[in-house]
């Protein structure tokens, strides 16, 4: 009956929670707010004095050749570090597989067997943070497991190469717009129920993937726990892209008073599905600082967790808020 729990992850504690959105979990809701009561810091936590980095996005072409996806994430991570001088990184959704509910199984890594290592995508990245000594959000992967689900996963490794996280879309895209777009990823994936945060020596950061983003429940969670920036790894589409994309990161980090920064994949019209691209970072007042077109590209810039900070002391609606969540009532 537990509705939030507390996972260890290879040496890390790792936040996950089996909640409900139709009652937004009252268990989870009261120790959400008793952490935040204990926190003299508006509910925000970094674990050391970095209180800037610089945040980077790698936009990839994605192609039906696993091998060559590998690389092109391989080299832009290398480009990342190198040239924009990126602490953390992500990469776009579904970055070493074609969006597609046919190629998702064949393309899929069974991490949980040996080890992970005969998962090519996982190796890689845990390979190049440890090299690289650079965080890295590992956009998403199609996972399979023993009991033959397959979820799409975001896979995130700390400095040394060792998994700090692992976060399974938890919202799947089913959509039908009639005469623009269709997709049910439910007819191959699987939804995960658990939630992810990174403690970094950064600032905590909240996973969600795609879909997640319409969701402002589960930014709400994170925002509670703590996290200063909100991670999107995506492949909005040409019809929800242009009218959905900037806005929803923008509300997020309004909302929330947090930095959002969001990974695509670059668009490719010959492909069966063509994402609208368009990686962005925003600030906590919903001001985008970094974005990009639908090509191949990197998106960086510095995050200031001392400017989350004033945001939230400046409008403070973190500590004001008169709706209480369990009751659905209003404080007098």
């Amino acid at each position: 009956d537990e509705v939030f729990t507390l996972k260890l992850i290879r040496g890390k504690w790792s936040y996950c929670s089996k909640f409900n959105y139709n009652s937004f979990s009252v268990k989870t809701t009261r120790y959400l707010y008793s952490r935040m009561s204990n926190n003299n810091n508006n509910g925000n936590e970094c674990s050391s004095n970095n209180k800037k980095f610089i945040f980077a996005s790698c936009q990839l072409m994605v192609t039906d050749n696993k091998e060559l996806n590998l690389e092109n994430a391989k080299e832009k991570i290398i480009e990342a570090v190198e040239k924009h001088k990126a602490n953390v990184i992500t990469l776009p959704e579904c970055w070493n597989c074609p969006y597609s509910n046919a190629c998702f199984p064949d393309y899929a890594e069974n991490v949980e067997e040996n080890e992970g290592k005969n998962a090519p995508s996982y190796q890689l990245l845990s390979s190049l943070a440890k090299e690289y000594k650079v965080i890295i959000i590992g956009g998403s992967i199609p996972e399979k497991t023993g009991d033959n689900k397959i979820y799409n996963t975001c896979f995130s490794f700390d400095k040394e190469g060792k998994q700090i996280g692992r976060f399974r879309k938890i919202h799947l895209f089913d959509i039908d717009i009639p005469n623009k777009i269709t997709f049910k990823e439910s007819d191959t994936l699987s939804p995960g129920k658990d939630f992810c945060l990174l403690e970094t020596e950064y600032c905590s950061i909240g996973i969600g993937i795609c879909f997640d983003i319409r969701f402002p429940e589960l930014a709400r969670v994170y925002q509670k726990l703590g996290a200063k920036l909100l991670v999107y790894p995506g492949a909005f589409n040409l019809t929800t892209g242009p009218a959905h994309w900037e806005l929803l990161q923008r509300a997020r980090s309004v909302d929330y008073q947090v930095y959002v920064a969001t990974a695509s994949p670059a668009r490719d019209m010959n492909a069966s599905y063509n994402a609208w691209g368009h990686s962005s970072i925003v600030n906590p007042f919903g001001e985008v600082i970094a974005t990009t077109d639908h090509d191949p590209s990197i998106v960086s810039a510095e995050i200031d967790i001392n400017y989350v900070d004033e945001i939230r002391t400046n409008i403070p609606t973190i500590n004001t808020l008169k709706i209480n969540s369990e009751s659905m009532t209003i404080a007098d």
